[in-house]
């Protein structure tokens, strides 16, 4: 794909564009007696519990909870109504689950798994609908001190914005002026700036949160020629854990790096030869971008997940089917891949896969789950 140009790329169409299982211990019958004691076996130490996960379901209006012990139709552990077309998640430590949906964002106890809220826009997006290019939430985030959830509002044929609720009142306190379609939202790691993925402005805009004044930067390393119809955009966001960076792949081939102070973009090769969406990063900096698969099949490659190490080697999986977000178990052993891709070949499930050998497993659960969080340990039902 070394032959691939903006411009011939640009007439294909607009693209889109997130347990604990307690076991009851037998009590051991007394051994009999014996003339010399036995040395006791020491205890063997309990493993970190599984988690849960919470999944959008952007094919209907509901969260699913999620068991990814279990297999087949038993990892589905039931869902709540949280709003139109649920896009974007984030968990608090209290166990709270912000949503971005098309009516406002929705909030879950995920304990109760019940809607304790739904917080209306205040920008006008029209009567709620579904679909790719729906107006409402897309990108979500949490503040690190959990206080604020900042979500990328989408407005059909305008600039989107940017809305801050508070926490604690649950009203939306802030609205910032974005890009076109705000695919993703990211927070630095000592929350004093939000970056909204503009992904039909080929930008992202960096909004520091004292001052509100949002700042934006064009990333567009094919440049940004066939405008609205053109594949060749922004997706998702990346923060670099070492240096603040922000990091978006593009194509499978390039992947920008951002410097969010001076708004300077390097590009690094990459090789998964594929149309890239999710991203997500490990604390160590290893990033993880998922490949949905090729805009042209008889010059592109297939779906795949890019496992890049910090230091720019990659090991590419390959996937089946079209996916699109990434979130890491808390341990980095397992990747969960959406398969909820909101173009043509989006499916009902998860891919899990083995962060080590690269071995993928299929998990029918939710309506085309787009976004996937991992809950706070404790008992699922």
């Amino acid at each position: 794909m070394s032959a691939r140009t903006a411009l011939g790329r640009a007439a294909a169409g607009a693209t889109t564009a997130l347990v604990l299982l307690a076991a009851c211990a037998e009590t051991a019958p007394t051994p009999p007696a014996a003339t010399t004691a036995a040395t006791p076996e020491p205890a063997a130490e309990p493993g970190p519990p599984s988690p849960t996960l919470l999944v959008t379901d952007f094919g209907a209006d509901t969260v699913t909870f999620v068991d990814p012990t279990r297999s087949g139709r038993a990892a589905d552990l039931g869902s709540v109504r949280v709003g139109t077309a649920p896009y974007g998640l984030a968990v608090g430590p209290d166990g709270t689950a912000w949503v971005a949906t098309a009516e406002g964002v929705a909030a879950v106890d995920t304990r109760t798994r019940t809607r304790t809220a739904l917080i209306p826009y205040r920008t006008r997006t029209g009567p709620a609908a579904t679909g790719e290019y729906r107006g409402g939430g897309m990108g979500l985030a949490l503040s690190p001190d959990g206080s604020r959830v900042y979500v990328g509002v989408n407005v059909p044929e305008g600039n989107g914005t940017l809305e801050v609720v508070d926490t604690a009142t649950r009203t939306v306190t802030e609205v910032v002026p974005v890009g076109r379609r705000p695919f993703d939202v990211d927070v630095s790691a000592d929350g004093r700036s939000v970056y909204v993925t503009d992904h039909d402005s080929f930008e992202v805009t960096a909004v520091p949160t004292a001052t509100w004044q949002p700042r934006r930067i064009e990333v567009a390393p094919y440049g940004t020629e066939g405008g609205l119809s053109s594949w060749l955009k922004p997706h998702y966001t990346a923060v670099r854990p070492s240096d603040g960076a922000l990091l978006l792949p593009f194509e499978g081939e390039r992947l920008a790096v951002v410097d969010p102070a001076t708004g300077r973009v390097a590009v690094e090769p990459m090789t998964a030869d594929t149309h890239q969406h999710g991203v997500t990063v490990a604390p160590d900096g290893t990033l993880y971008a998922v490949g949905t698969g090729p805009i042209d099949p008889a010059v592109d490659a297939g779906p795949s997940l890019t496992i890049r190490s910090p230091d720019g080697t990659e090991r590419l999986v390959p996937l089946d089917g079209p996916h699109e977000t990434v979130t890491l178990s808390p341990d980095g052993g397992t990747a969960y891949v959406s398969g909820g891709y909101t173009r043509e070949g989006g499916w009902d499930g998860l891919t899990l896969v083995d962060t080590a050998t690269g071995r993928t497993t299929r998990l029918p659960v939710g309506h085309l789950p787009l976004a996937v969080a991992v809950l706070p340990s404790g008992p699922v039902g």
